[in-house]
């Protein structure tokens, strides 16, 4: 079988249905291949758009989504889309064009070092040698992929390895030295955590993306119901657990919400799943939750311990240890501790967000209010990454896992739009809105294309105030309002744009407006870009500065 040929039927019994790409020369012979396949190839317009879009399809379905470029620009282009990945644990496998082997370190055209390059921002990478060991090669980075804790695999694809011809077999399953990942958790520390929260007098649960990853949701529920212990979610957590349930905290962290601030830092115990305590979770480590003793739940040995000391470490799947933790709290008579219950009912009643803002320009808060009556909790809702992230996740309501894409670890400014077309390829069932900001939406929307040519419909929702918002906040507030490099102008028209695309363009300027643009662009039979123009120097409150505790909040 030719190498080409290998590598498509190898990604047919990984179960692949669609890459999204652009080839090159580098990349010839494999979307040859490709021709006579079964799999959809959409083209994006740029190979960062494909990066993300595959990453969105890995978050809304659980499976892994797969990119792929030429060699040289094509591949380094790919780059940001899998740091992007790797810092958010999204199973995604991207395959990269690559000069012939008999070329390698020659410095030929369009060649780069992408293994190099990718090694520190991939699970791991490969570089194909030889036409046989394509089916292992494949099965092994599909298995890295998916498996443990997920992130990003590369495959390397010199031109001659896709052209050459060899006697090749294509195995169930493979072996891979020194992986095992460890999923069930030890029995003897399970069986400790239950006897501290039995005992706790304040404790909160904080789920992270592992909860989501490892569809731990309904036994996070049940835990949280046994103990009537409040749940916190870090950003990349939101939507493993339902946020209209009176447990609920939302998001903690320097644009999280009050009231889960101020929960966890009073807690006396925190029961932490699959989250790796990021600076943006705890602002100033010294003053996080210093009454609490930390239980820490986690698949990878290497976060437990990294930023924040876990009085009781396990290392394991979430699920599986979430479902034994049930096991061990049920030989318990338990007593719900209804004080510490109704302290945290007065916090989220006290610090409320308002939403219901009747002001022209428009504020952002009211915007992400009447989208979210508006679409259903099964919708899909990605963000791009600035001040339009913070408001999405702060003041949005989410109820199921996977109904929330956002980029967490990396901030990717251009993430959301194509997340939102690999999240309506992966579920075309349901509504998919990009909650975006001007400037973030501007550095991937030529993908505008990518919708129109392939008959994906999203919705994008640009929150439109004519500055890098974010970067403008933090120079009004610790800068003396020196606005440096942040005014994007007044010139650039959203709707003309879409319109130039193929699409179709609403701009929306007052409060009464925004349902019936919302309705409009779901009943569209296209992609919609709602242009929001809102207040330009509206700020995201609350918020906590950087390098401060977690109850230091300014708004």
């Amino acid at each position: 079988m030719q190498g080409a040929k290998a590598i498509v039927e190898s990604l047919k019994r990984e179960g692949v249905e669609v890459i999204f790409g652009i080839p090159g020369g580098a990349s010839i012979p494999f979307y040859d291949a490709l021709y006579d396949s079964d799999i959809r190839t959409i083209l994006t317009r740029h190979e960062q758009g494909a990066a993300h879009a595959a990453d969105g399809y890995a978050r809304a379905s659980g499976r892994v989504g797969v990119c792929t470029a030429t060699s040289g620009p094509g591949a380094t282009n790919l780059t940001t889309g899998i740091a992007t990945a790797y810092m958010d644990s999204s199973p995604i496998v991207a395959l990269t064009g690559q000069v012939a082997t008999s070329f390698i370190g020659k410095d030929a055209f369009q060649e780069t070092d992408i293994i190099g390059i990718t090694m520190p921002i991939t699970k791991h990478n490969f570089q194909l040698r030889s036409v046989e060991e394509i089916p292992k090669i494949f099965k092994m980075a599909f298995k890295i992929a998916s498996t443990g804790r997920p992130g990003p695999v590369l495959i390397d694809m010199p031109k001659d390895v896709q052209e050459k011809e060899a006697e090749v077999e294509f195995p169930d399953n493979v072996e891979i030295p020194g992986y095992k990942p460890r999923l069930k958790g030890n029995a003897r520390q399970i069986k400790k955590a239950a006897e501290m929260l039995v005992n706790a007098e304040r404790p909160i649960i904080l789920a992270g993306g592992g909860v989501i990853i490892s569809n731990a949701h309904e036994e996070l529920l049940k835990i949280a119901e046994m103990l009537l212990a409040p749940v916190a979610t870090t950003l990349m957590g939101k939507g493993a657990f339902p946020e209209t349930h009176p447990l609920a905290l939302g998001c903690i962290g320097m644009h999280g919400r009050k009231a889960a601030n101020y929960a966890i830092t009073d807690s006396d115990l925190i029961l932490a799943v699959g989250t790796r305590f990021s600076d943006r979770s705890t602002g100033a480590l010294h003053c996080f939750a210093p009454e609490a003793k930390i239980i820490h739940i986690d698949i990878d040995p290497a976060e437990i311990g990294k930023n924040v000391t876990a009085h009781l470490p396990i290392v394991g799947d979430a699920k599986l240890v979430l479902r034994d933790l049930i096991k061990y709290l049920q030989a318990y008579q338990l007593k719900k501790n209804t004080r510490w219950y109704e302290k945290v009912q007065e916090y989220k009643k006290e610090f409320n967000p308002k939403m219901d803002y009747d002001d022209v320009p428009l504020k952002p808060p009211r915007i992400i209010k009447d989208i979210m009556d508006t679409i259903s909790y099964d919708d899909i809702v990605t963000t791009e990454v600035g001040q339009c992230q913070m408001w999405a996740a702060h003041y949005l309501s989410r109820t199921k896992p996977r109904t929330f894409i956002t980029s967490g670890g990396l901030g990717t400014m251009g993430f959301g739009f194509p997340a939102a077309i690999g999240a309506k390829v992966a579920r075309p069932e349901v509504n998919v809105v990009d909650i975006a900001g001007d400037g973030s939406f501007l550095m991937n929307i030529q993908e505008l294309a990518t919708c129109s040519e392939n008959n994906i419909k999203v919705i994008v929702a640009v929150l439109n105030n004519r500055y890098l918002g974010m970067v403008r906040q933090w120079q009004e507030l610790f800068y003396n309002k020196r606005y440096s490099s942040v005014y994007l102008g007044e010139k650039t028209d959203f709707v003309k744009i879409a319109e130039g695309f193929g699409v179709e363009g609403i701009r929306v300027e007052k409060p009464s407006e925004i349902k019936e643009a919302v309705k409009e662009a779901l009943k569209n039979e296209v992609t919609t870009v709602i242009d929001f123009i809102v207040e330009p120097e509206c700020n995201i409150f609350p918020m906590v500065p950087p390098g401060k505790c977690l109850k230091d909040i300014i708004e």
